[in-house]
């Protein structure tokens, strides 16, 4: 009888758990005060969702009584309201650090998940901190969170002798949903007990299955809502002061409009109407050694919110709206007597707008429409000392169309272009792509791939094709995946994308295994081995062969420890680091490691620590390196992090020039390599004091020196081979230093709004003549001859057309 019961129970907990939970929400004409008291009658009324399910990290496992957690939902014409009632048995004990938006800290969190076509693809999150701080992402399988979406919504977070309370008003405009006068919505609940590092959903979700957003509840009851328009306006206006040892100290002001307007419950225009991108952080730029450009984060906002769509086939760098002009410095026509005077950083943005949504048969459409402005340099003849304009960029379009279609609660296959279109007689690009990810009804196998096709109109036109085809099991402890690509030579997506490695075709694989629930000692472990081998396409050479193995882990302390060995056995042709067609470098075989170590932020002390190095197989060719990063949480509102890097590469091989050894037209230039020693440093210190959950002080400095001293200048043989070359005598030793300080003011005084005061200093310089006295080179950059400064000051409004025809 026992055993029969024990078994039931058994059953009853599975089936409980894999099986989506319902909440019923009822309508609401009463006016609901977001103060985190819940104390209107009609909450009383409303359904619970309770029995929370641990996620991490013992997946599976009931919330206890003295934790228990009640959320009720509530509808009107205009939002949904969300009240959450987190019992905590030591109030005491709740976590509390006041951060930024989007950002968690050492806090406890409550989110609510929410997918309006209840299609189990894309989740709109929405979270609240026990300081009273707002987050919110949106959410695929696919691509992960997206923190970069920031919607405008009310919360309010109480802590109580009980535990914590937390109210939300969600306005229709933050999430997207059919027209259907019935809804039924995808939904979820989270909390995570910070203190214990433990999360809980309200609907269990499995570790087991490769999916997060197909495993939510359903929310019932929204029936005959009468939404009202969507139309948002943010007008702003900046003023910059502006100084540095060159010019005196001149003011700017600027003015302009973004523009958010709901075509439909499911599709929003955003419009940029005048861009102002004055406050974005600034780029971490670095020396770049190496044959590919430096590839930097997209800081501006309009270009992060709400991309998902345009992140399909990987077609979208969109840096290069308004990045620096397509025309180079060095492929300015000029004659021998002139020189290049002024040349651009980057090039000015027009206007930009941006179409998004998706249907109630989960078709998604996304449009992206972007207008740069002409943009010349100024070349003068070094004789004369006339000067002359030159364009550099011309009058420029720049568009990305999506069409993506899900299917199935799991799969899609999507369609991208991206073109741009250059006044004149200047380069155009298009590319084109092909993009599936098919998932087994059960999550447990996936196959996903694309096929893209570029083409560009220069003076030679370029027509390329670039495939990758995936396999892989997703669910389980042992998980497996394997691949191929395939990329021809002419393939070129760069005029609106990024793309580094072409002409090779490539075989992949991998295999993982984790733990799904604790262990003796830990409560999380991954461990993970990678081989990889790439071939030049035309020859069948090997440009890379790896086999690497990772293990990820989290004791029972909650302390992070990992190390990692990559090993590359035979040699290898790289065809990059020539800059020349079809010439190539032998690399040695190597073997490279690592180790990290990071302990608890919870503490308020902690520190993370990784150290690195790899050994060729050439005589005194090594490196070795490390990062520390020491953290100090003074309160809830005070903390300070540290970083230092350090990287030595000793003895490292690289392109440096490639020169003409006589006049015969017909000789082929020699390339010339040089054999170095490369040393890079890295500091940064960031820090916030918060005054509360909307008004916050933050610092972000960073300097940052790296020098290559070459020691001995080779020439690069036809096989591939380096040897000695004594004739050459240009110094082509290099050292980059540069640093940046921002000290920032934020205050968010309407939902939506915000004020906020910046200054920024910044210096860098470039040498051939290296000075190796690190306090000289920190000196060298901080001086007025050095530092260009800004202060800047941008206040932003949130003005809703409905509050506005209200008052009217």
């Amino acid at each position: 009888m026992n055993k029969v019961l024990l078994i039931g129970l058994l059953l009853l907990s599975f089936f409980g758990y894999s099986q989506k939970k319902t909440l019923k929400t009822i309508f609401i004409s009463e006016k609901i005060e977001i103060d985190g008291k819940l104390d209107e009658s009609i909450w009383q009324s409303a359904p619970i969702a309770t029995d929370f399910i641990m996620f991490e990290p013992d997946n599976g496992k009931v919330m206890p009584n003295n934790k228990k957690t009640e959320v009720r939902v509530l509808y009107d014409n205009d939002a949904i309201y969300i009240g959450a009632l987190l019992n905590d048995d030591k109030p005491d004990k709740i976590l509390t650090e006041i951060t930024q938006r989007d950002e968690f800290g050492t806090a406890d969190l409550f989110g609510v998940f929410i997918n309006g076509y209840n299609d189990g693809q894309q989740d709109f999150q929405f979270f609240v901190n026990a300081a009273d701080g707002q987050a919110d992402c949106i959410t695929t399988d696919a691509n992960g969170e997206d923190y970069s979406w920031d919607a405008v919504w009310r919360s309010k977070a109480v802590i109580t002798d009980k535990g914590w309370v937390v109210e939300m008003r969600i306005p229709y405009a933050a999430i997207r949903f059919s027209n259907e006068s019935k809804q039924t919505w995808g939904i979820n609940f989270f909390r995570e007990i910070r203190r214990d590092r433990q999360k809980y959903t309200w609907n269990f979700i499995d570790s087991k299955l490769g999916t997060f957003t197909q495993q939510s509840g359903t929310l019932e009851g929204i029936a005959n809502i009468k939404t009202p328009t969507r139309l948002f306006l943010l007008p702003y206006s900046s003023f910059y002061a502006t100084a540095n040892a060159t010019q005196k100290t001149y003011g700017t002001l600027k003015g302009g409009l973004d523009l958010k307007y709901g075509i439909n419950d499911a599709f929003t225009l955003d419009m940029i109407l005048i861009p102002d991108f004055g406050q974005t952080k600034y780029d971490d730029q670095i020396l770049n050694l190496g044959p590919f450009e430096q590839q930097f984060n997209e800081n501006r906002a309009f270009f992060t919110e709400g991309t998902d769509l345009f992140s399909k086939g990987d077609l979208l760098y969109s840096r290069r709206i308004g990045g620096s002009p397509s025309v180079k410095t060095n492929k300015i026509a000029i004659t021998i007597n002139e020189e290049v005077e002024e040349y651009p950083v980057n090039v000015n943005l027009v206007n930009a707008l941006k179409v998004t949504g998706r249907t109630k048969n989960g078709l998604g459409i996304g449009i992206l429409n972007a207008v740069t402005e002409k943009t010349t340099a100024t070349v003068r003849n070094k004789v004369t000392q006339n000067s002359r304009r030159i364009v550099v960029e011309p009058l420029a379009n720049y568009n990305v169309l999506v069409l993506d279609q899900r299917f199935g609660k799991n799969s899609s296959i999507a369609f991208v272009n991206t073109n741009v279109t250059r006044n004149g007689g200047f380069r155009d690009g298009n590319a084109t792509a092909l993009v599936w990810d098919l998932n087994t009804k059960k999550n447990t196998y996936s196959l996903t791939g694309d096929f893209k096709y570029s083409y560009v109109n220069a003076e030679k036109d370029k027509k390329g094709v670039n495939s990758q085809l995936n396999f892989s099991e997703t669910s389980g402890k042992f998980r497996y995946g394997i691949g191929a690509d395939i990329i021809t030579k002419e393939y070129d997506n760069n005029d609106l994308g990024i793309n580094f490695e072409t002409n090779y075709f490539s075989f992949y694989g991998n295999t993982s295994y984790r733990i799904l629930n604790p262990t003796k000692y830990f409560n999380s472990f991954n461990a993970r081995i990678n081989a990889y081998s790439q071939f030049q396409k035309e020859t069948g050479k090997l440009q890379s062969g790896n086999i690497n193995i990772q293990i990820n882990s989290k004791d029972k302390k909650n302390i992070y420890y990992g190390l990692g060995i990559d090993a590359n056995p035979i040699q290898t042709f790289d065809y990059y680091e020539p800059q020349t067609m079809g010439r190539y470098v032998l690399l040695p075989s190597k073997i490279s490691g690592f180790i990290y170590v990071s302990t608890n932020y919870n503490k308020s002390f902690a520190i993370d620590f990784n150290p690195s190095f790899t050994a060729f197989d050439e005589e005194k060719r090594n490196s070795y390196g490390f990062e520390i990063g020491p953290r100090y949480r003074f309160s809830d509102k005070l903390s300070l992090i540290y970083t230092f890097n350090f990287l030595r590469q000793n003895n490292n091989k690289g392109y440096i020039d490639s020169i003409k050894e006589d006049l015969n037209p017909e000789t082929p230039n020699l390339i010339i390599f040089a054999n170095r020693n490369v040393i890079t440093y890295s500091n940064a210190l960031s820090g916030k004091y918060a005054v509360n959950s909307k008004m916050s002080f933050n610092l972000s400095v960073r300097h940052y020196w790296s020098y290559a001293e070459n020691k001995n200048i080779l020439s690069l043989q036809e096989n591939g081979s380096l040897a000695n070359y004594t004739q050459y005598s240009s110094n082509k030793n290099s050292s980059f230093y540069s640093w940046n300080a921002d000290l920032s003011y934020s205050w968010w005084f309407a939902p939506g709004s915000q004020l906020s005061l910046l200054y920024r200093n910044n210096a860098g310089s470039f040498e051939s003549n290296i000075n190796k006295d690190f306090q000289n080179n920190v000196t060298k950059l901080l001086t007025n001859d050095a530092l260009n400064h800004v202060l800047s000051i941008s206040v932003r409004y949130f003005i809703d057309y409905n509050q506005i025809k209200n008052k009217f």
